[in-house]
Formats: structure tokens, sequence, C-alpha cells
């Protein structure tokens, strides 16, 4: 055996060490590594674990996720909007780790390039499945508990906010289980008979959603929620209806949802489908684009469409207040369509999308600033397609040249299909990064299901 120089003590302060180092924080000379954990200030060494940890118990989660976001995408929107030397809100995290994304097929084996409905399953169950399916086996399909239907059994308020349909894959990871991510309204269950309320089962993404009483929902997808129940208890309804029998508080713009009343759970529904991109501009091209700068105006946005920064802090603010400080939430929010535009090679949209997400992330990081046993995380659920490359570069696909607001050229190329084809998802590892409690589990390379773990040590949730 080799010699070991220091035991179980020091090994755990050359982690905690290490850890700062990744950080950025600086590491007390009296707790390194090399003095064996023996030096004589054991108070330093208790400050380097409270600046790793704060409190060792979240009261609070914020669980943001940038659709799509890998690093291409955050690159080229801190590129395009701060400059090469400058960073995103979502660069100042003090833990930052990467995790892995893949799903698996009906045997539990790898299948190397995921979905978003395998993805938010790793995160939302702690367990893979096969791309497309919401929260059930991979085999079997069966149903697996959630993160967010602990938080709901311990006593949390839960919220969930997107810029995608609510019964889009993402949300629909939380508070649902489906055989196939499409079933997302009662008119939509051709591919999950098994589901169907006739037949037993639990019904559309939709109907799933208000029956489980989250306590915020805002997204987009009315077009879902206004389909007709033809089975079951709510038969005749619209799910709009159902949502109201279930005394939900229905919100259709940004005046509406600030007049919410705290204590009573929130539908916001604030477009038939998708929430329109803020930014728009022209899409990339096989053999590229002239030089363009992104317009920060979109009109197919409707005049009163709550912004996603604002979506957060109101839910934020509602679920805080119907806890009235005693128990806490659990909160995810998304930043879907960066992974919708980066499918349409559209880098404007991309790029707006990727900065609206970022503003939501400064809002959570503020409120844990004041609220210190919040633990919150940022991250993706894959990689997408856009690459930056040089500028004399000619790509065989498609590609756009932008001005970034430094004044300077930068050319985006997507090139994972053929032109004309949506373009793909990639297998590559992705960014994770928190502060908080538990914050230090997301340092190194993880994977996507130990996400679960996190929530729910931090939680403390049985």
């Amino acid at each position: 055996m080799g010699s070991r120089p220091y035991g179980r003590r020091g090994r755990r302060l050359a982690r905690c060490a290490a850890a700062l180092l990744v950080a950025g924080v600086a590491v007390p000379a009296a707790a390194s590594a090399s003095d064996g954990g023996k030096g004589t200030d054991g108070s330093a060494r208790a400050s380097v674990a409270q600046q790793l940890r704060g409190p060792a118990k979240a009261k609070n989660v914020i669980l943001l996720i940038g659709d799509g976001m890998g690093d291409s995408e955050i690159t080229l929107a801190r590129d395009y909007t701060v400059g090469a030397a400058g960073r995103l809100n979502m660069d100042k995290f003090p833990m930052t780790g990467a995790y892995t994304t893949y799903s698996v097929d009906k045997n539990g084996k790898p299948d190397y390039v995921t979905d978003s409905a395998a993805s938010g399953t790793g995160w939302a169950t702690g367990r893979k499945t096969v791309n497309g399916r919401i929260s059930k086996t991979p085999g079997t399909d069966k149903p697996m508990t959630t993160i967010l239907e602990l938080a709901q059994r311990n006593g949390l308020a839960t919220g969930s906010v997107t810029t995608a349909e609510l019964t889009d894959a993402t949300p629909a990871v939380l508070a649902s289980h489906a055989t196939d991510r499409s079933c997302q309204g009662p008119a939509d269950m051709k591919e999950c008979p098994n589901d169907t309320i006739a037949r037993g089962g639990p019904g559309s993404i939709a109907e799933q959603s208000v029956n489980h009483k989250v306590d915020v929902l805002l997204g987009g997808g009315k077009q879902r929620f206004d389909q007709k129940i033809t089975e079951g208890r709510y038969k005749g309804l619209t799910v709009t209806q159902q949502a109201e029998k279930l005394g939900y508080q229905v919100v259709t713009d940004a005046k509406g949802l600030g007049s919410a009343r705290a204590g009573k759970p929130v539908l916001g529904l604030f477009a038939p489908g998708n929430i329109p991109v803020e930014w728009t501009g022209k899409a990339a091209a096989v053999g590229g684009t002239a030089p363009q700068r992104c317009s920060t105006s979109n009109p197919e946005r409707k005049a009163g469409t709550p912004g996603l920064e604002e979506q957060t802090r109101r839910a934020i603010q509602l679920l805080e207040r119907k806890q009235k400080g005693k128990n806490g939430f659990f909160l995810q929010v998304e930043g879907a369509s960066i992974d919708k535009r980066d499918h349409a090679a559209d880098p404007c949209g991309q790029i707006g999308e990727t900065a609206a997400l970022d503003r939501a992330v400064k809002v959570a990081r503020d409120y844990a600033a004041k609220h210190p046993d919040t633990l919150v995380v940022t991250t993706a659920d894959h990689g997408h397609t856009s690459q930056i490359v040089p500028l004399e570069a000619t790509p065989p696909g498609l590609s756009s040249t932008l001005v970034t607001n430094e004044g300077q050229q930068l050319k985006v190329n997507y090139s994972t299909n053929t032109p004309g084809k949506s373009q793909e998802h990639t297998g590559t590892e992705v960014r994770i990064a928190a502060q908080g409690p538990q914050a230090e589990r997301v340092l190194g390379v993880t994977d996507q299901t130990e996400l679960f773990t996190t929530v729910r040590k931090a939680l403390s949730l049985r």
C-alpha cells in the first residue's frame, strides 16, 4: 500500500480547498491540505466549509434550465451581449461543473443523444428513461416519483415557469407521467392509450398538471388547456375550466399575473403555443448571411406578455407569500426557446432567449443573496448545434455572421443536419452551476440524474 500523507480529515479538507480554487475563492493558509489538516486555526477550516456550503439545509430551491443551452450557446450569448471578456450572470456562480446527459433504450443501454423528455426525467426522478417518455420507466412504462411530487408531500410550495407550452417536455416531467411527450392535451392522446382516463390512466399532461395542484404554473400552451375533456369527472369541460374548478386563478397577461392573489394557485397562459421569442433576425443560410445586428423586438410578441424575468420574480413572490415564512418552495424556470431557435438555425432568437434566461438567473441569485438558505442551480438539459467558427470558414451547412455589441464580426455555424431539416441535439456534457446548500455537489463531472439527489438532499425530502 502507498503512504498516506494525511487522514480522512485531511482528505476532506483537500477536497474543500480544491473546490474553493475552482470557485475562485481564496483558501486560508491555515486550512491548506499540506498541513495534513492539523493547522492550529480551526476557525479557518470552519470558514472554508461555510464558504463551500452556506447553511447545511435549504429552505428553497430555484432550478433554472436553459433548454439546449450547451457551452456553445452560452459562449455565443456572452460574446454577442457582454463581450468575449465579459461575464453573464450565469457565469458568476461560485460552483461550476459539468454533467452527462445520455438517455437509455428500453433495455437500459445508453442512447448517447437525449431529447428533453428523457433528460428532464433524469433530474426530475433521478432515473434515466427512453427518449420521448415523461417521468416513466424505460422498459415497463411505470410512473416514477418526481422531485416536485416529493416537495409537495413534504409541505413545500411548488412552481413551474417556462417560455414553452406548459405541457412541453421540460415542465411536463415535474407534474405528469406520460408514455409519450406528444400527449399534451385531451385531444392529443394517440400515443398514450394506457394513460387515458377511460383506461384508468391519469389523462393528458395538461390535465395532470392542474390535478397536481402545482401552486404556480406560468407559460404558454393555452391551446392545450382550451381542449375539451372527453372522459372522467371533468368530461365536457375544458382543462382551463377544470383548473378553475380546482381553485386556480387563470391569468393571460402581465397585468393579470401582477394582480393574482397569493394563497390560491395560479395558472398563467400567455400564448396559444410557445411564447414568441424576444429577439429576431435572419436565420442562418447556406453560404452564410451578410453581417447582421439582431433586433431586440418581435412583432409577433403580444403587448402585455410577461418576460421570463418578470415571471420568475412573480413566481417567487407568490410561492413565498403562500408559505408565509413557514415551509419553503421548489421552483423550476425554463428558457425553452434557446433550443427551439437552435433547431431553426436562428442565432438572434437563440441569443435573445439565452439573455432572457440570464436575467431570470439574476432574479434568482438576488433572492438567494437575501435568503442564503436557497439553493440556486442553473444548467441545461442537453447540448445543441450552434458553433462559433472562424470568419474565413465555409461550413457545408447553415451559417450566419453577426455584428456583436463590441462591434466585431462573429460567425455561427449550424451543421448537425441537412439544410432544410431541423438541426439536432448533441450528446455533449453540459454545464451545471450552483450556489447555496449542497452546491458543492455539482463540482467535477456528474450525471444528470444526480441533480435529483442534490435537490432532495438540500431540501431533506423524504
